[in-house]
């Protein structure tokens, strides 16, 4: 029997406590923000108004590390952040996000509006919420 989707929109399901890191910031301050946050990606700040949000990941420092071996003092967030990040409007229907998801292979969509970030959504909040469905 097929799971009835209700039409949830992506304000239903972001997180909108945002941890944000800096694009100047080192590989060891991005981790030891996450690691403090108990996060697996950061919104990289925008330098300029006009600039787009970026994002950095547990995998993107991954594999930053191997390519510096080991080396997290010297390298930038500027440098291995994705930007712009893919964001979508907090009216989006969640299945249209998770399209979005598919289609570009991504775990994250940046929440926003006008250019200002009002909150993330994941692939971990999405399958939560659909887990809780089930579970009713």
């Amino acid at each position: 029997m097929p799971i009835q989707s209700s039409r949830k929109l992506v304000e239903e399901l972001m997180v909108k406590d945002v941890i944000t890191v800096s694009c100047m910031a080192t590989l060891r301050e991005a981790m030891d923000l996450m690691r403090k946050h108990r996060v697996k990606s950061l919104v990289v700040e925008k330098r300029t108004d006009s600039d787009a949000w970026g994002i950095v990941t547990y995998t993107t420092i991954l594999r930053t590390v191997m390519q510096e071996e080991g080396d997290v003092d010297l390298v930038n967030v500027y440098d291995l952040a994705t930007k712009p990040a893919l964001s979508v409007p907090r009216q989006l229907e969640v299945r249209h996000a998770v399209k979005m998801m598919l289609d570009f292979d991504v775990k994250r969509l940046l929440v926003a509006s006008n250019n200002e970030l009002e909150g993330i959504l994941t692939m971990n909040d999405i399958v939560s919420a659909i887990l809780e469905k089930v579970e009713d």
